[in-house]
């Protein structure tokens, strides 16, 4: 059996991230979606809601399940014996970046291998920065998020006062 590792912050879970693991379940037994603890960047949700959402996502899925972990993902593969890491390409300047944490990550474990997949092309623009910042705005995420993802950021910002949305880190969509 070979299982696959898709690590992320998925703050939150978008329609690329889906189309990614649904993508990777036909080419491996089972996927993990695992979900980073303790970033180094500012999140809106917290590791425990991240992990409820993607839980969700997936909740009819086998042969997909979600973790949270923490610390090297190859650390992480060895504990839930997983062969594979699987990462998303959306644009050309992704790959810099993910090239270089494959080389790193073989470095540390050989016995890992890293799978890219290309983004559909219709999810290629999309970041969990662009979805939280349309959400901050009250704009209309249907058709980034899945329902309850779309609930759970109009919930957050209902909460959130107008100064600490405006400290999120997010691309600037309003011009």
């Amino acid at each position: 059996m070979i299982r696959a590792v898709f690590p992320g912050t998925f703050d939150p879970i978008h329609y690329g991230h889906i189309d990614i693991a649904r993508r990777a379940v036909r080419l491996f037994d089972e996927l993990i979606v695992a979900v980073y603890d303790r970033p180094l960047k500012s999140l809106l949700f917290s590791p425990k809601e991240r992990l409820q959402l993607v839980e969700e996502t997936f909740q009819n899925e086998e042969k997909i399940k979600a973790m949270l972990f923490g610390g090297l993902i190859v650390n992480f593969c060895r504990k839930v014996d997983s062969q594979v890491i699987v990462r998303g390409l959306r644009v050309f300047s992704d790959f810099e970046h993910e090239f270089r944490m494959a080389l790193a990550n073989h470095r540390l474990d050989p016995e890992i291998d890293v799978v890219a997949l290309i983004t559909s092309e219709e999810h290629s623009f999309l970041t969990g920065s662009t979805v939280k910042e349309i959400a901050s705005l009250n704009g209309d995420v249907s058709t980034f998020v899945p329902p309850h993802v779309k609930k759970a950021l109009n919930e957050k910002f209902s909460e959130l006062s107008d100064e600490v949305r405006g400290g999120l880190p997010m691309n600037s969509l309003r011009d």
